[in-house]
């Protein structure tokens, strides 16, 4: 209903009210553009977005970043990050997501301090507590908080929060790390990231959307949704010429579709 998502719209405004000034960490996926704007909204200059640059966040979604930061108005920073200097985050275990955000946590609140802002805040939902422990344990060690998950939001509120704010990136799919595409256990070299990244752009440009490539050595394992998954089939060849071209000498399509949300339930009514 449309008067649940005013009622949750005017959570965070108050929430974020109380926080005087902030730092958002933006990384211009749905969630932290939300945060962002009704953090702009609220706190005018004395809330900034910063995007975490690194090797494992792809160049054309800094770019996405950038011009949706514009478009909110919001001031945004672009910071060069370090986790991957980090000899604990590249043997890639089950913590390597702690070891990445103590990392950007850690910068964000000495910028903070820098620059006289009272609080670091991130995107982090409701949905966000199972598959994003270390993460949010980074956070809660570092005192960063998360206005979306005090407001009790999951991620179909934030995409109708999203929606009924008139930000494009409402029904984007989830964008997680470029690390995420190499298997936990598996040390991390920085020149999987250009590989990974590569093919997923060469498949963006065949038009697919909701999609990953998994790291396997020289192996290529292409996810996509359901609705995906026939024309994949199609264009096989092209796939497959593409993803080698990427630097893969094998490809191979997972026929376990990723999950999709359904966007026809996220209305400007709800």
């Amino acid at each position: 209903m449309k008067d649940d998502v005013v009622r949750s719209i005017s959570a965070l405004h108050g929430i974020i009210r109380d926080l005087r000034s902030t730092i958002v960490a933006y990384s211009g996926g749905v969630d932290s553009a939300v945060v962002l704007a009704i953090a702009h909204a609220e706190l005018g200059e004395r809330a900034i977005g910063i995007i975490g640059n690194s090797p494992s966040y792809p160049s054309s979604e800094l770019a996405d970043a950038l011009a949706l930061a514009r478009r909110i108005g919001a001031p945004v920073r672009v910071i060069q990050t370090d986790e991957h200097l980090d000899p604990r985050y590249l043997a890639n275990d089950a913590n390597r997501c702690f070891y990445c955000r103590a990392h950007l946590f850690g910068q964000l609140r000495r910028l903070a301090g820098e620059q006289g802002c009272a609080h670091v805040v991130d995107g982090v939902h409701g949905d966000d507590q199972k598959d994003h422990a270390g993460g949010m344990r980074a956070a809660r060690e570092l005192g960063v908080r998360s206005p979306l998950l005090e407001a009790g939001l999951n991620k179909a509120a934030v995409r109708a929060i999203a929606r009924h704010l008139g930000l494009p990136v409402w029904e984007k799919p989830a964008m997680a790390c470029l690390a995420s595409r190499v298997p936990v256990g598996t040390a991390i070299q920085l020149s999987m990231f250009s590989r990974v990244a590569c093919a997923e752009q060469a498949l963006r440009e065949l038009g697919f959307s909701d999609l990953r490539v998994r790291h396997h050595g020289n192996l290529a394992r292409i996810e996509l949704s359901s609705n995906e998954l026939d024309r994949a089939l199609q264009l096989s060849e092209t796939i497959v010429r593409r993803v080698r071209d990427a630097g893969y000498r094998h490809v191979t399509l997972d026929l376990t579709p990723r999950h999709t949300p359904d966007f026809s339930t996220i209305t400007e009514d709800q």
